[in-house]
């Protein structure tokens, strides 16, 4: 007997999990965050997809330096890597998923990638793949490569 569950038009459209309250709760407090602290430095986009290794990819957040919003010009598909990703990782996901993942944002040029685990409030900021620095609780995050700091109290209330 066959006991996979079937996966939702979200899920396979993204080649993702559905998203929890956690994980949106988190999400929005990052791009709030980075939205605020740092505008005028980076545009957290949540949700777009990029085209990664000729593959589409929907991050749970690309950072990009600052993008204007300009009408009657908009875009489906980025072609052009982030900085930065954050993946949030959602109940039914597995860390090695998102932990493979990051191999293919670093070769198509991303400088950092963030791996935030929601129920352990720690995220784990890469600079290359294997390579990473580990914050939890209420540690402050600091990422080098971007030049970003953000409290995990922020992030994680």
């Amino acid at each position: 007997m066959d006991t996979a569950v079937a996966k939702s038009e979200y899920e396979l459209e993204r080649d993702k999990p559905m998203p929890s309250k956690n994980h949106a709760i988190v999400q929005t407090n990052l791009v709030i965050l980075l939205g605020t602290k740092y505008q005028g430095t980076y545009r957290a986009l949540s949700e777009v997809s990029i085209v990664v290794s000729s593959k589409e990819k929907v991050p749970d957040i690309a950072i990009y330096p600052s993008l204007e919003f300009t009408p009657g010009e908009d875009e489906t598909r980025l072609e052009s890597a982030p900085l930065g990703v954050i993946e949030i990782l959602s109940p039914s996901q597995s860390l090695t998923e998102l932990i493979t993942k990051s191999t293919a944002y670093f070769e198509a040029g991303v400088l950092s990638y963030w791996l935030v685990l929601p129920d352990l409030r720690s995220i784990y900021v890469f600079s290359a793949p294997g390579e990473y620095q580990l914050f939890a609780k209420e540690d402050k995050l600091e990422d080098p490569r971007l030049e970003i700091e953000l409290e995990l109290k922020d992030i994680f209330k």
